[in-house]
C-alpha cells in the first residue's frame, strides 16, 4: 500500500470513529469533515493542493458515491464500464477497449457499491438472486452478476448514455444513415408506421430509437415501457414512463413488461414504445400494434432482418401455444418496417438495412428491402466507406402515408 492509499484508509477510519454516519449528514457536511482531516494529515505528510483535492474526492467517493467508479462514471467520453471482479476494470472509449489502472480495495467494497446501485432503484441482488438489471441516476444501464454464478468475483457492466440524446443530425454526421434515409424515416414516424429496430449487442439500438422518437409529433401521448428506464425522449410533454419491478424476497410483487403493456392499453396511448422485447411480452406488443396503436416503436437483438423475425416467433412461442402460422400472421400485420443496425469491423455503428414487411404468403413472412448498406472500400485509416443505397423495390404498403397526407415518398 503506497502513502496515498494509506492516508485515504487512515482518514476514512478517523471519520468513521469521530462521527455517527447513521445520522442524516448532508454531502456538504461530510465533505467539510473530510477536508478538515486531509488538512490535518498534510501537517505530517506534505501534500500539494492537487493531492489534497484528489484525496478528499477519493475519500468522499468511497463514503457517499461509488468509490473508484465515480471518476470513471463522471468521464463523459467513456461509453462502457466492465468490472470483472474487484481487481479488473475495463472501459470502452471512442470504440476501443482499455484496462483502467484502478481497482477496488477488496471484494467486500465492490459488493457494497453494487448494493448501493441496486437499492436505489428497488432491485435486489444476492446469492439466491445473483443476476440483476438496474440503472444509475444519469440513466446509465447496469447489469450485475454475483458469485457463485460469476467465478471471478462480482461482475458489473455499465452502459453509459450521452448526457444529451443523440439526434438524427448527429447520426447523419457520423455516417450511420444518409439525409435521404432520415427524411424517409421522418415521414414513416409521422405517418405512424410500426417500426422495429434490430441489431446485435452494442449496435446502437437504444440510441437510434431515441433519435427516431424526435420525429414523433409533440402533441401526442406516448407511453414508454422498459426493463430498466434508459430512453431519453425529449420535447414531448404528454409522456408516461414505466419500468418493470422484480419480485420481493417472498416471490411476490413482480411487474413484467407484459403487465405494463396490458395496462398501457387502458391509458389512452397514441404510441407505445417498448425499449426492448426479449421474451413472452412479444405477443402483447404485436397485439397492441394490431389493435389501433399505430406508430409504435421497439427494439430487439438479432444478427439480421430475417433473424429478428425468427426470434420474435420464438419469443411468442415461449409464452403461448399459438400456432406458428398464426404468429407469423401477427408479425406480418403488426410490424411495418424493420431497421437493422450493426457494429462493423471499424467499430462504427451503421444502419445496414431498411426493410418493409409486406405480408404473409405460402408459410413465410414477405420482406421488401428498401435500403441496403453497400460497402465502397476503406480509407487510409481502415475506416469502412459506404452508405445505405435505395434498392429497385417499390414500397408496397403506402396507405398510412396517404391517410397522414404525406406524399412524395418512394
Amino acid at each position: 500500500m503506497d502513502i496515498k492509499e494509506k492516508l485515504i484508509d487512515e482518514i476514512r477510519k478517523q471519520i468513521n470513529d469521530s462521527i455517527d454516519l447513521s445520522k442524516d449528514y448532508s454531502d456538504e457536511e461530510i465533505r467539510e469533515v473530510i477536508t478538515s482531516e486531509v488538512f490535518n494529515a498534510s501537517r505530517e505528510h506534505y501534500l500539494s493542493i492537487s493531492e489534497k483535492k484528489e484525496i478528499t474526492d477519493m475519500v468522499f467517493n468511497s463514503m457517499r458515491r461509488l468509490d473508484v467508479l465515480q471518476p470513471i462514471i463522471d468521464d463523459k467520453s467513456i461509453t462502457e464500464i466492465m468490472i470483472n471482479g474487484p481487481d479488473t476494470i475495463f472501459i470502452e472509449k471512442d470504440g476501443r477497449t482499455y484496462r483502467k489502472d484502478v481497482c477496488f480495495e477488496n471484494q467486500r467494497r465492490l459488493e457494497d457499491v453494487i448494493q448501493a446501485i441496486v437499492s436505489k432503484v428497488n432491485r435486489t441482488v444476492n446469492e439466491s438472486t445473483p443476476i440483476a438489471d438496474a440503472r444509475l441516476a444519469d440513466g446509465s444501464r447496469v447489469n450485475v452478476v454475483l458469485p457463485p454464478i460469476a467465478l471471478n468475483g462480482p461482475i458489473v457492466t455499465i452502459r453509459k448514455f450521452p448526457e444529451n440524446p443523440m439526434t438524427i443530425e448527429q447520426l447523419i454526421e457520423f455516417g450511420s444513415i444518409t439525409e435521404e434515409v432520415a427524411e424517409v424515416l421522418n415521414k414513416m414516424v409521422r405517418a405512424k408506421y410500426n417500426i422495429f429496430i434490430s441489431g446485435g449487442t452494442g449496435s446502437g439500438k437504444t440510441t437510434f430509437l431515441n433519435a427516431l422518437s424526435n420525429y414523433i409529433p409533440k402533441d401526442e401521448r406516448i407511453i414508454t415501457i422498459e426493463d430498466s428506464a434508459e430512453l431519453q425522449i425529449v420535447g414531448i410533454e404528454n409522456i408516461v414512463r414505466m419500468e418493470t419491478r422484480n419480485a420481493n424476497t417472498e416471490g411476490k410483487g413482480e411487474i413484467t413488461i407484459r403487465d405494463l403493456i396490458k395496462t398501457s392499453l387502458r391509458m389512452r396511448p397514441e404510441r407505445i414504445i417498448v425499449g426492448e422485447v426479449r421474451g413472452p411480452e412479444a405477443i402483447d406488443m404485436l397485439q397492441a400494434m394490431n389493435t389501433g396503436h399505430d406508430g409504435s416503436l421497439s427494439t430487439g437483438h438479432a444478427n439480421s432482418t430475417k433473424d429478428i423475425l425468427s426470434r420474435l416467433e420464438t419469443m411468442v412461442l415461449s409464452g403461448s401455444n399459438i400456432p406458428l402460422e398464426a404468429i407469423r400472421h401477427q408479425i406480418s400485420s403488426a410490424i411495418d418496417v424493420i431497421v437493422h443496425l450493426s457494429r462493423i469491423r471499424d467499430k462504427s455503428r451503421k444502419a445496414m438495412e431498411i426493410t418493409e414487411v409486406v405480408g404473409y404468403k405460402e408459410g413465410n413472412i414477405q420482406l421488401n428491402p428498401l435500403y441496403v448498406f453497400e460497402e465502397e472500400g476503406e480509407d487510409s485509416q481502415k475506416r469502412v466507406l459506404g452508405k445505405l443505397k435505395r434498392t429497385d423495390n417499390k414500397m408496397v404498403n403506402k396507405l398510412k402515408f396517404k391517410i397522414a397526407g404525406i406524399s412524395d415518398v418512394f
